[in-house]
């Protein structure tokens, strides 16, 4: 895994599934991150190889829900995002997934023990990396990411805002900037990118040559075409079909759908209301005319 000059998706929790990883990839996303899972949800789990579908899913035991599912073709790009507290532990479920993924990263939204990073950097032999947000001072946050630089990971990613902030705050790309210039491994700049061109943006305000992207892929994951975006009806139809063919969560189908629909329009609204009462993919695969895929996945 190479991490300079590389278009990125976020993690975000129950949107960064593999169909909506696997979407952004066939947009341009070079990395496609998973949503956060807890260390402790991932050592309850077995991995199976899902025949029908062509997945690899880890499955918790007893209850037979998919905590994390991946494929043969996205294994070079996608990376696995851990909560974790405890080194030991993080590091059982590291290897529990490091031969289905390209690379582990632990989520440090808060400073936790660099114990964790170090003790899965030197037992593991596929990457390790760690995202971070700004800490209450732009020298704190460069103290911070000089302590993990030390640790050995391959590159850190930095989300451009403060613990209490907001969505509607702007993302304070200057003191991304301060990482940038402090630290010799690559930084990844997260905030505030809504379109292709601010890609370039704010790899000029801040120095990095990677951009990782949260709402503006959520809202129209076509953000990474260098063309300019798709008709978000045409990419949230794309969304739908691999989600019937990828067998998704209808729970988070629906979420991520929600997040689409209300940025663009309204639940209030036919589709809206059509989005919520459904109960299953096939009821879905009707609304959005994605039938043939249901039936094709029926089939399989």
């Amino acid at each position: 895994m190479e991490y300079e000059n590389k278009l990125v998706l976020a993690p975000m929790v129950r949107i960064g599934t593999l169909p909506f990883r696997l979407l952004a990839a066939e947009y341009g996303a070079d990395i496609t991150y998973g949503e956060e899972i807890i260390d402790h949800k991932l050592v309850k789990c077995d991995r199976r190889l899902n025949e029908k579908i062509g997945s690899i899913d880890f499955v918790e035991k007893g209850t037979g829900s998919v905590v994390f599912r991946t494929c043969d073709e996205e294994k070079d790009r996608v990376v696995f995002q851990m909560g974790t507290s405890d080194a030991v532990r993080a590091l059982t479920a590291a290897q529990m997934v490091c031969k289905d993924v390209a690379a582990v990263d632990i989520n440090m939204g808060c400073p936790k023990s660099f114990s964790i990073l170090t003790t899965l950097r030197r037992n593991m032999s596929i990457p390790v990396t760690c995202k971070i947000r700004l800490l209450k001072s732009s020298q704190d946050t460069v103290e911070l990411a000089r302590r993990i630089e030390k640790t050995g990971v391959s590159a850190l990613a930095v989300h451009g805002r403060k613990v209490p902030d907001r969505p509607r705050d702007p993302a304070k790309w200057s003191e991304i900037a301060d990482v940038v210039a402090s630290l010799s491994i690559p930084v990844i700049a997260n905030g505030d990118v809504f379109d292709y061109d601010d890609f370039q943006r704010i790899k000029v305000a801040t120095g990095t040559s990677s951009v990782m992207v949260a709402r503006g892929a959520l809202w129209n994951a076509s953000i990474f075409c260098p063309k300019g975006k798709l008709p978000w009806e045409d990419v949230k139809r794309e969304y739908v079909r691999k989600s019937i063919l990828w067998d998704n969560d209808i729970k988070s189908t629906k979420h991520t759908l929600k997040e689409m629909i209300l940025h663009h329009s309204s639940l209030e609204l036919p589709e809206g209301k059509a989005v919520i009462k459904s109960d299953s993919l096939v009821d879905l695969a009707r609304l959005y005319g994605e039938e043939k895929s249901y039936d094709f996945f029926v089939k399989k």
